[in-house]
């Protein structure tokens, strides 16, 4: 797993980090941003994703979060989960409850009362991932954990942690050679 953590970080360095002034998710402003859709959606990053955080399940029946940023590292680890024998099922988190047809706010083969493992591409102040808990706990899901690809340090993995929920991070802003803010 060691090389292949490696390679992705190298992979979100080369292809993700940005440098220009932006506003974040938070509302905050930055002067670069990680977007990890440049990595989370190529097919070499895809596979790293899914054999890195193939590994990290413990005991999980599905991983999932809240769309957009959580699809393809959910679906990467879907797959990735089934060709190594431990299949795990992956769903979406909507922004919102449907509003017509079944009405789903979470969307996928989840079974209820799922062990779930909630999963985002970049953590800055730990909303998509709160929301994403709240959803799943609604719906009677037990949540064993989140994990996220970068974690900004800005205080959402603490934030996180201080709810009560394990979180782990595969890397942080300064892994990708930036520092925090």
């Amino acid at each position: 797993m060691a090389d292949y953590k490696e390679r992705l970080r190298d992979v979100l360095k080369e292809k993700a980090v940005i440098f220009g002034e932006v506003t974040l998710s938070s509302g905050e402003k930055s002067n670069y941003y990680i977007d990890c859709r440049k990595v989370t959606l190529d097919a070499e990053g895809a596979f790293l994703i899914g054999e890195v955080l193939s590994d990290m399940l413990e005991d999980a029946d599905a991983v999932g979060g809240l769309t957009l940023g959580a699809d393809p590292i959910a679906t990467a680890v879907a797959v990735k989960s089934y060709e190594k024998g431990k299949p795990v099922e992956a769903f979406i988190v909507r922004k919102g409850q449907k509003a017509h047809g079944m009405m789903k706010r979470i969307e996928g083969p989840i079974e209820p009362g799922s062990n779930v493992i909630i999963v985002d591409d970049v953590i800055t102040k730990g909303g998509s991932i709160l929301e994403a808990i709240e959803a799943a706990e609604a719906e009677g899901h037990h949540v064993i954990k989140a994990i996220c690809l970068v974690d900004r340090q800005q205080d959402g993995s603490d934030i996180i942690r201080d709810k009560g929920y394990k979180l782990e991070m595969l890397f942080t802003t300064a892994d990708l050679g930036v520092s925090a803010g």
